[in-house]
């Protein structure tokens, strides 16, 4: 095997999805980094490929990085791998990827599966234009500050989002976004997935009325309409009440601006105008 550091795609969910080169590399290669070697050694064993694992994840992985490129630089051929999918989503290959980069170490991709594009592929959303928000944030006020952000995208928006949160996350897009269709995939790949499509607010009452919701979650959201219709002034008033709960006067305007398409200076000469009353 060539010298190099080989970023390689494992199946999301069935182990028949695995590609015969990440098969190829995986046997191959001196060492295979893994998030979990639980979870790798499940998929080398159904193969029958005995490489030498070690693990790299976001906890390990400032401390091990320098051995790898050590032994990358002395001419070692290694693989990086993720739990599910393509590496360098959602995990910490990108910082390895860098200094590879940085020290003329070469990087190779071997392409495989991924819950991006097999989520938006089975939305029923626009496939044309789209972006990967990651993982929503925890907390309900920093997830729809995020979303206020990508509210006038005009892309299909993917994200990952935890199974205790889903319902929550979908009230947060429903009352960003209005009711936006999305689609929510569930256990892709696996005996159980489903995906759910509709507006925000279908989706979340299916799932809000289930006793639990299990399994990994990728959530699609449909890009703006074109012609969308214009917000209402009582819309816009609504939204400055919630707004000045939380924020001071301008950056109130500025994100309730952003939200509705509008000028800020407008929105701010509103929330001046009710000071005076």
């Amino acid at each position: 095997m060539t010298p190099g550091l080989y970023v390689t795609a494992t199946p999301i969910g069935h182990l028949g999805d695995v590609t015969l080169r990440a098969l190829a590399t995986m046997a191959a290669v001196d060492i295979l980094l893994c998030e979990d070697t639980r979870t790798t050694g499940k998929l080398l064993e159904r193969y029958g490929i005995r490489t030498k694992l070690m693990a790299y994840h976001e906890h390990n992985a400032a401390k091990v990085r320098p051995g790898i490129l050590r032994s990358l630089g002395e001419g070692q051929s290694i693989a990086l791998v993720s739990d599910a999918g393509m590496p360098l989503v959602s995990d910490p290959g990108y910082r390895l990827v860098v200094d590879c980069v940085a020290n003329a170490i070469p990087v190779t991709a071997i392409p495989g599966a991924s819950a991006v594009l097999t989520a938006l592929a089975l939305s029923g959303l626009p496939t044309d234009r789209f972006a990967f928000l990651g993982f929503l944030p925890t907390k309900s006020g920093e997830r729809k500050k995020l979303l206020t952000e990508f509210m006038n995208v005009k892309a299909t928006l993917i994200a990952f989002e935890s199974p205790h949160r889903i319902v929550d996350a979908l009230a947060d897009v429903a009352s960003t976004f209005g009711d936006r269709r999305v689609a929510v995939s569930r256990e892709l790949t696996k005996l159980h997935e489903e995906v759910l499509r509709g507006t925000a607010s279908e989706v979340q009452e299916i799932l809000g009325s289930r006793p639990s919701v299990k399994g990994e979650i990728t959530l699609v959201i449909a890009p703006p309409e074109q012609n969308a219709v214009q917000a209402s002034v009582e819309d816009i008033e609504a939204a400055i009440d919630e707004a000045l709960q939380s924020m001071p006067a301008a950056k109130a305007a500025a994100d309730i601006a952003k939200r509705f398409d509008l000028a800020k200076k407008d929105i701010y000469s509103r929330i001046l105008a009710r000071k005076d009353e």
